[in-house]
């Protein structure tokens, strides 16, 4: 099964199995919600409408917390699942948010037109590290003056050593959080499609990118919240 069959089949109970999958969930999207609210509110302070670009948006779940953050958003969700991005629409139209959706892969041409925020949340590990790259550059050109690039990830650990305790630590954790057997085996068949990079790997790649401030804002293990900023 191709990436986008493997997440299309979970399209339903994707956002359920999250607070178990995800144990530092709340810590994790709520950082991510944090670093990219400060130029989304400046966006409504100077009479305009923040523009919200989500990459590999799924279910819409980082851009559900967002509008809820910062009311008045309109949110533009990328992604190549179809079903995923059925879910959000779904969700979306439900709080009466106002967005677009656009079925593409994460290699594809950015929506044209300037974000206050660029977002994406455990997609663009799908990615080779060129792929990663070069997606870096692209958000990064497509930012309005002072808008900002976050990514919520997972990535790999810095050596072969610490990348395999990240595994055996989000095994136990899940187990202790509920995951069932056959949930465990699901999410690792999905992760057979992931690339996961090291976190100083990416914010190096951001900075050359152009983005200052680059940072890395939370991180738990194989969880990790990092970005910049255009000048």
């Amino acid at each position: 099964m191709s990436v986008v069959d493997v997440f299309d089949a979970v399209a339903g109970t994707y956002d359920e199995a999250r607070r178990r999958l995800v144990p530092c969930f709340d810590a994790f999207y709520g950082t991510a919600v944090e670093v990219a609210a400060p130029a989304l509110r400046a966006a409504l302070a100077a009479g305009r409408t923040p523009q919200v670009l989500d990459l590999g948006a799924g279910t819409g779940l980082l851009s559900l917390l967002l509008a809820t953050a910062v009311p008045g958003v309109r949110l533009t969700l990328v992604d190549a699942a179809p079903a995923m991005l059925a879910r959000a629409t779904d969700q979306l139209h439900a709080r009466s948010v106002a967005h677009r959706t656009v079925q593409a892969d994460l290699s594809d041409d950015l929506p044209s037109g300037r974000y206050d925020a660029v977002v994406s949340a455990l997609a663009i590990h799908h990615l080779d590290d060129d792929g990663k790259r070069g997606l870096y550059r692209r958000a990064a050109a497509a930012l309005a003056p002072g808008g900002v690039f976050v990514n919520a990830e997972q990535v790999a650990g810095p050596t072969p050593a610490l990348d395999r305790r990240y595994d055996e630590v989000w095994t136990a954790r899940i187990t202790e959080l509920g995951s069932s057997p056959e949930e465990i085996a699901a999410a690792r068949e999905r992760m057979r499609h992931d690339r996961p990079a090291t976190v100083a790997e990416q914010c190096r790649w951001l900075a050359e990118a152009g983005l200052v401030d680059v940072d890395c804002y939370f991180k738990e293990w194989r969880f990790a919240v990092f970005g910049g900023r255009a000048r």
